[in-house]
């Protein structure tokens, strides 16, 4: 979105697809989960006057868009890519199949995963959890736009402070709105180290996945 209020920013879309792309070609094997918050949000259903379900499946179509974006973005730039949904639109995207986007994944292409986990009241942040189980990763990103997690929302608090290394049951425990509770649990329960980074600033991504300390990391006491 950037700095509009609605929609895909070229330029954005052209920025991260780089960032990801130098990655990729690097060799790190990488899946990509998919909001649809710039299109629309189903928990903003009742401003619309609508039940929740349809509403949820609205944000899933709006998070298919930005997946296809994402997908020719990648794919414009030399990074073979595949798209694939949770909910049936084969005309559009493959099916997501656990094994099916293993295979892609080890044939070194980029796998982007639309349409959340294909059910209402998941959030997006749900769904990044369990597919970055279900694919193995080694780590799961939570690309934001702010710098990191912090004691308060820092777009209301100046004075919020930030924190470098969290446990999972620090977050549960002080309910930072970091990411949505169930994935924080998914991800503990399987011992998924998150890191929590701003996306707006170029090089981060890189930063992140060669071990520097950008954002926060979310992990088990160990």
């Amino acid at each position: 979105m950037g700095d509009t209020s609605f929609g895909i920013e070229p330029e954005v879309l052209k920025s991260v697809a780089e960032e990801i792309s130098v990655l990729h070609k690097d060799g790190v094997e990488i899946a990509i989960v998919i909001g649809g918050g710039n299109i629309f949000r189903g928990l903003h259903s009742s401003d619309y006057g609508m039940a929740r379900v349809p509403a949820d499946h609205m944000g899933m179509l709006a998070t298919m868009i930005n997946s296809v974006a994402l997908g020719e973005a990648l794919n414009n730039m030399g990074s073979e890519t595949r798209v694939m949904s949770a909910i049936d639109m084969n005309k559009v995207a493959e099916p997501y199949i656990r094994a099916r986007a293993m295979a892609h994944l080890k044939k070194n292409r980029i796998v982007v995963l639309g349409a959340g986990t294909g059910n209402p009241y998941f959030s997006t942040d749900t769904a990044a959890a369990l597919r970055a189980m279900e694919t193995q990763a080694e780590v799961l990103l939570k690309a934001t736009k702010v710098d990191g997690v912090y004691d308060s929302d820092p777009e209301k608090n100046p004075h919020a402070k930030p924190y470098t290394k969290l446990t999972y049951q620090e977050v549960l425990g002080k309910n930072l709105k970091v990411m949505d509770l169930t994935a924080v649990s998914l991800a503990m329960g399987q011992d998924l180290p998150i890191i929590v980074f701003n996306l707006r600033k170029k090089g981060n991504i890189k930063k992140v996945l060669y071990g520097q300390h950008v954002g926060t990391l979310i992990a088990g006491e160990k």
